[in-house]
Formats: structure tokens, sequence, C-alpha cells
């Protein structure tokens, strides 16, 4: 690899470790879709690129490493994300003067959302609270994790309740994607939490304040959760989907085997379309013929 490739992938690693704070995990793979990219552009060519070249590249020759890589035997998926990567390399290199291609990737169908189990929901709420780092925080990730599968929010949502929120009946407004509200039954459980949380927190929410509070007072980082998860779900050695939003998938899951309706259930989810919801109803088939392998004595 030529001195001018290395030292490109090294500013690019550089802005993606330190400046964007993209997790290891991105960083490497979005290297290495970028390296590929000027390795089939300098054997394309027969000369290392410069950057305006970079900056300026056709979509004819996009297409034409997109179709390379295809011929590598790589799917659908990995090459939407190879895209996205070249994409945002090209960007870099070419700052405000780039002019990245605009190409449509290829279809990805979207998998299943996986639900986990109530007794998996609980032992992880429980978790996760018997492992905070004081008692308040501990009543505050209950009442989080708590939300997510009692009332299907995302995490987003939950975290952007404010303290007027705190309900005293039993409905909870929620603001939802582009702004839409709706309205959620809230089930005892889940109003006892949010009150257990509200009187435990020391730094007293005003009504147009954040209800969730980091260590520090500020408003409650979503990462925050997503990383007692994780370890939780290490500790009880669950699913690798274990995640804040598969709470929101399960919800959604055992309502609907439990027979709610689709327009309810899109009603409670804020799905803007019914599509959106429908894909629960081929959860719920997979599941039962999961349960219909692992029981029936002839499958």
């Amino acid at each position: 690899m030529s001195l001018a490739h290395q030292d490109r992938l090294a500013r690019w690693h550089r802005h993606l470790a330190h400046e964007r704070r993209r997790s290891p995990h991105t960083v490497r793979a979005y290297v290495a879709s970028a390296g590929r990219l000027l390795d089939f552009l300098t054997a394309h060519h027969g000369a290392v690129p410069g950057d305006a070249a970079l900056s300026a590249l056709p979509a004819a020759e996009l297409r034409a490493f997109l179709a390379h890589r295809r011929s590598q035997g790589i799917g659908n998926v990995s090459t939407a994300r190879e895209l996205s990567a070249v994409r945002a390399f090209l960007a870099f290199i070419g700052g405000e003067d780039a002019q990245v291609p605009v190409l449509r990737g290829p279809a990805v169908k979207k998998g299943l959302p996986r639900p986990i189990s109530p007794d998996e929901v609980i032992a992880l709420a429980e978790d996760v609270s018997e492992n905070a780092r004081a008692p308040w925080i501990a009543a505050r990730d209950w009442a989080v994790l708590l939300l997510l599968y009692g009332c299907g929010l995302r995490i987003s949502e939950a975290l952007s309740l404010k303290g007027r929120d705190v309900p005293a009946g039993e409905t909870l407004r929620v603001t939802g994607k582009r702004g839409k509200t709706r309205i959620v039954p809230i089930l005892p459980q889940v109003r006892e939490a949010l009150a257990d949380y509200a009187r435990a927190c020391p730094f007293a929410p005003g009504a147009d304040e954040p209800l969730f509070r980091g260590a520090r007072g500020g408003p409650l980082d979503p990462a925050i959760i997503r990383k007692a998860v994780r370890e939780a779900r290490r500790r009880l050695m669950l699913p690798e989907r274990t995640s804040p939003h598969a709470l929101r998938h399960s919800f959604a899951t055992h309502l609907l085997g439990r027979g709610a309706d689709l327009r309810s259930l899109q009603e409670l989810l804020g799905h803007a379309s019914l599509s959106s919801t429908q894909i629960y109803t081929q959860v719920d088939a997979a599941h039962l013929l999961d349960i219909y392998r692992n029981a029936h004595p002839r499958a």
C-alpha cells in the first residue's frame, strides 16, 4: 500500500475514533472499506488517485467498485454497509468541496424483531437495578426499563419525558417520532416505579426539565442504559439480541400473542403506518413455529 493510502487511512481512523467517537468495531470496518476502495481505484486507473479525484469520484466508478465487491461474494447487507462507509470516507476526504455520488443501495430485507420472554425481561431489569452504583440510579434504571417493556416506548421517548409527565392517572402522554404525541395506558407497576424514582432522585426535575437524570444531574444519555443492559445480558447469559429496543419488541409481541389487534398495537407503538406493525404478526408466527419444533414429538 502506498504512503498516500496509508496517510489517508490514518487520518480517516483518527477522525472516526477521536472526532466522531465511533466504536472500535465501526472504526475497523470503515477503515477497511476505505482501504478496499483505494486499492480498487489504484488498480483500475494504474495510479494512486489524489484527494481532488476522490472528492469528485464519478458515480460510475463507485458502481464499478460495488460490482467488484459483489463479485467477491458479499450480500446485500454487506454491500449496503460498504456503500455507506465509502461515501462517508469520500465526504471526509473532500470536505466542504466533496461531490459524493448519490447511489441507491441494494434492497435489504429487514430481519424480524426478536422478543425475549417476560421472565427474561424481569431478570434483566432486576440485574441492572441491583448493579447500579447508587440507590436512586437503581430506581431510575428500573423505571426506564419498565417503561420500555410495560408501555412499549422507544428509549428516546422514555428519556425525553419531562418532570410534568410523571403520571398521576392511568395514562401517559408520549412524544414520538416527528413530534407525534400519543396516549398509552400505564400499568400500576410502571406508575409506582416512576413515583419511586421521582422521590429518590436527588435532582428534582422541574415541569419542563428532563425526568431522567445522569449521575451528575444532566439529561440521561441512552448509551448509559444500553451499556447497563449489555453488561446485565452478559452476566445473565441472555441472548445477544437482548437490548433496550428488544423490550419494546417484546411488549408488542406479547400483546399480540394475547389477542391485541393490529390497529390498537399500531396506536400503542406510535407507528405511522400499519405495515410497520404487521411485522409482529410474522414474529408471533415464527415464535409459534419455534414452540412447535421444540415441543412436538414429530417435529
